[in-house]
């Protein structure tokens, strides 16, 4: 049994769909980051850095994990699944998980602070970031040209992905033109074990408003 700690923003979104995807079963902990639950002693216990989402698998002696690309790899070589065993195909899964971790997630987020919340509109600050990120698509657009997924078949790569990009407009950043990223996007959102990891810890409305609310309560988090 693995107990998940999360919220409803792209980060916490990819471990709920990746434990629907593996049918690993869970129970479900909602750390609500809007009233600094995630800051609390029981929560920095599991998780020193103070961010959703993080397990603990009790099957394993209450091992706990923390850091959202890291419980994805830890699932994935729990179960052998959504992950090649041979060498060349998990570092390709490896290298498009770091590209996430380090590129998507990052950029969009600074995009999403500086065009949304952040109380002065420094414009150099908001093109710098949705140009990144917009440049960060058309690497992913060019790869999705060649792959129907991001590492060949579908994998933690795409997990780990589709929940940022899923949510480009609230970044004000456009899709428009990447043909490719736009058919991942409408593939992956189709498979029901995403709609059901979407409505992890709640129901998400299908028209994006809820998760605008909550990506912006996300955020508020970050610039404190």
């Amino acid at each position: 049994m693995i107990d998940l700690y999360t919220w409803g923003t792209p980060n916490g979104i990819k471990v709920s769909i990746a434990l629907e995807e593996l049918g690993l079963p869970y129970t479900v902990h909602a750390v609500d980051i809007g009233k600094g639950v995630q800051k609390q002693p029981e929560f920095l216990r599991i998780n020193p850095n103070g961010r959703i989402p993080a397990i603990i698998d009790r099957d394993a002696g209450d091992f706990p994990v923390f850091e959202s690309g890291a419980i994805l790899l830890y699932l994935a070589e729990k179960t052998g699944k959504l992950m090649p065993a041979d060498p060349k195909g998990r570092s390709r899964v490896i290298q498009w998980l770091m590209f996430q971790m380090s590129g998507v997630g990052p950029m969009q987020g600074q995009a999403n602070v500086f065009f949304r919340y952040f109380p002065e509109k420094l414009q150099p600050a908001i093109d710098r970031y949705q140009n990144e990120t917009r440049r960060l698509y058309t690497v992913l657009d060019t790869r999705l040209k060649e792959s129907e997924f991001l590492a060949g078949d579908y994998s933690i790569a795409d997990i780990a992905t589709w929940p940022w990009v899923r949510v480009h407009d609230w970044a004000g950043v456009s899709v428009d033109g990447l043909p490719h990223l736009q058919r991942w996007l409408e593939v992956i959102a189709k498979r029901p074990a995403v709609q059901r990891g979407l409505d992890v810890p709640f129901p998400q409305d299908r028209d994006k408003g809820a998760d605008e609310e909550r990506i912006k309560s996300a955020q508020s988090i970050l610039q404190r």
